[in-house]
């Protein structure tokens, strides 16, 4: 239960975000937005102001086409809606209609109609942003490579990415996913300092605190030259890692270059994906749906806020990659269509321009319904 509160919480702020983006920039470019919700229909409760200027509310899902002339709303009714996942905005004219009045998008040029549609995509990616920076002041796990001379580190471990064959390690039981804690009771704080330890106990037997899950043990190891190196060592490929902290500004820095190195690299992951598919290598079983993301969301926050800071930033950059995909249906398939409008001259016909979304729309749901049950055959 805590994890399904968690996971629409965190779902809820990604999709109220990207959608705050579109309303934000179509009220900014003229665009009057009708209704902007949290929560997705049936409506609980909403209120607006009339056109007259005087405040209004109602309950229920009452049809907004309904209200007596006196009492039609002047601006946008905002709604608290009975499901609790994101939010939505219904903007006058994202049909097509309404061509001739002046706050319709489908009045609007190009540019501002493809600035409206993009927005909430520019909004998941200022989010992501935001958490990284907020997380880099409270303190974000990564590697103790790439920490800066102004960061400061706390909870560095020491893990064991791969015990070599016929090694030291390998003959005590290491493997991935351990963390060597302590060498003859000196806790460990970076890889030189287990490789200055490891060279001082050379021929030795040698006493290793490991955690392996929730278990901690010692294991007794001997050093030895190791052939691919010359240097002593027990046969592991290691990872320093701890949550690195900076001062507010640097912080805001690093949050901005962390940011950009993770969407290259979720580009770079779907780029794989989408050649994996055409050249028959087939989806990998890493891809998750929502099943498999609400149970990976539960495992991150056991490990704390700030490794929910993380994770959510990631997961509000792949909703950002996601919805810029020029596919029917998504912001991208949308902005697609506006450069085809560009290019001919002229619209494609509205009613294509739906025919098409609507298939995408199906086709998404489709896919949905897949993934979702290959997260629930894993998880069983």
């Amino acid at each position: 239960m805590i994890t399904a509160l968690i996971f629409i919480l965190v779902l809820s702020v990604l999709v109220f975000v990207h959608e705050l983006g579109h309303f934000w920039t179509a009220r900014k470019l003229g665009v009057k937005a009708e209704e902007f919700g949290f929560g997705f229909p049936p409506r609980a409760f909403g209120f607006y102001k009339d056109k007259q200027g005087k405040r209004r509310h109602f309950w229920g899902n009452k049809s907004l086409e309904e209200l007596p002339l006196e009492q039609e709303p002047a601006g946008t009714v905002y709604s608290l809606n009975w499901l609790p996942i994101g939010g939505f905005v219904r903007i006058k004219g994202e049909n097509g209609d309404g061509k001739q009045e002046k706050d319709s998008f489908a009045a609007k040029s190009l540019w501002k109609r493809a600035l409206i549609l993009a927005a909430g995509v520019i909004m998941n990616i200022v989010l992501a942003f935001f958490l990284l920076s907020l997380g880099y002041m409270f303190g974000l796990p990564q590697s103790l490579d790439e920490a800066g001379p102004s960061a400061r580190i706390t909870q560095a471990q020491v893990w064991v990415m791969e015990a070599l064959p016929q090694s030291p390690a390998a003959a005590a039981g290491l493997q991935s996913g351990d963390i060597i804690m302590a060498v003859n009771g000196q806790e460990l704080s970076s890889n030189e300092n287990l490789q200055a330890l490891v060279a001082e106990n050379n021929g030795l037997a040698t006493d290793f605190l490991i955690k392996s899950g929730d278990e901690e043990k010692h294991i007794s190891i001997t050093p030895e030259i190791i052939t691919s190196t010359g240097k002593p060592g027990i046969g592991v490929s290691i990872y320093a890692s701890g949550k690195i902290r900076y001062p507010f500004f640097i912080a805001i820095w690093e949050g901005f270059k962390a940011t950009g190195w993770m969407f290259w690299a979720i580009i770079v992951a779907f780029a794989t994906l989408i050649r994996d598919l055409f050249v028959g290598a087939g989806v990998s079983g890493q891809v998750a749906g929502p099943v498999g993301i609400a149970t990976l969301t539960g495992q991150v926050a056991s490990l704390g806020f700030t490794y929910l800071l993380q994770f959510m930033a990631l997961l509000s950059l792949n909703l950002a990659l996601i919805n810029i995909l020029p596919f029917p249906a998504l912001d991208g398939g949308r902005i697609l269509f506006v450069a085809i409008e560009k290019l001919k001259g002229k619209p494609v016909k509205q009613s294509v321009e739906a025919w098409i979304h609507t298939i995408g729309f199906w086709i998404l749901i489709a896919l949905i319904v897949v993934v979702t049950y290959k997260d629930i055959v894993r998880l069983f």
